[in-house]
């Protein structure tokens, strides 16, 4: 493991509690297959709610090229070897952004004396990560879990394909993409529906119909 992860992976481990109290700060993980319509969802729920919205995915894309990055290097490698990027530098990238939004001293609901809310997007994929920021980060309050076909995520990638730009919105990518998910991502889900904290939506239907069962969960779970 590369010297930077390793000096991550202790700070991590000295930490006698999260990073920051659940009872002030709001996690929401918004997890689903890919295609399934997470991002198109989020948007609405920051808007309504005043969310600030977190890719995990985003964040490792950003960071590969942000100047003096420490993690530059490691996340370009990791993504041109097709190897998963380490956990504790996801996490860590996503404590940062965190704490850079609470920072700002944000206006609105929910934003007031240390509060904030986040919806944080694709992430966690693994149970190693899903534990890891519940210990280290903040325990979450809630997991939206968007679910729908897959022959409905494909068309859709196929159709995004056309303008995303990205390199694995193709047919042999996505459906790798759909077997990790399952493999990896599953677990985490049925971790937390355990615990009570999954809101299962079907993402089949049009965006604004789907929306008003993200809508539903989300006030359910801020009046708590």
């Amino acid at each position: 493991m590369p010297a930077i992860v390793d000096k991550i992976a202790d700070a991590l481990h000295l930490r006698k509690s999260p990073a920051f109290d659940h009872n002030k700060v709001t996690v929401l993980f918004v997890l689903g297959g890919p295609g399934a319509g997470k991002g198109t969802q989020c948007g609405y729920l920051v808007k309504d709610f005043g969310f600030c919205h977190l890719s995990a995915g985003d964040l490792l894309r950003a960071e590969q090229h942000r100047e003096g990055s420490q993690f530059g290097e490691l996340i370009q490698n990791c993504i041109r070897e097709g190897t998963i990027v380490p956990m504790e530098v996801t996490v860590k990238l996503l404590e940062n952004a965190m704490a850079d939004a609470l920072k700002e001293g944000r206006s609105g609901e929910g934003w007031a004396d240390g509060r904030g809310r986040f919806l944080v997007d694709g992430f966690p994929r693994k149970m190693d990560q899903a534990i890891k920021f519940d210990e280290d980060v903040c325990l979450a309050s809630l997991v939206l879990f968007y679910s729908t076909t897959e022959e409905v995520m494909l068309s859709r990638l196929l159709e995004r394909g056309k303008t995303s730009g990205r390199e694995d919105d193709n047919a042999e990518s996505i459906k790798k993409r759909f077997t990790t998910y399952k493999e990896t991502t599953m677990p985490v889900i049925e971790h937390y529906e355990a615990l009570g904290k999954v809101a299962e939506i079907d993402s089949s239907p049009p965006a604004d119909e789907v929306y008003k069962a993200s809508k539903a969960a989300v006030e359910k779970t801020l009046k708590k």
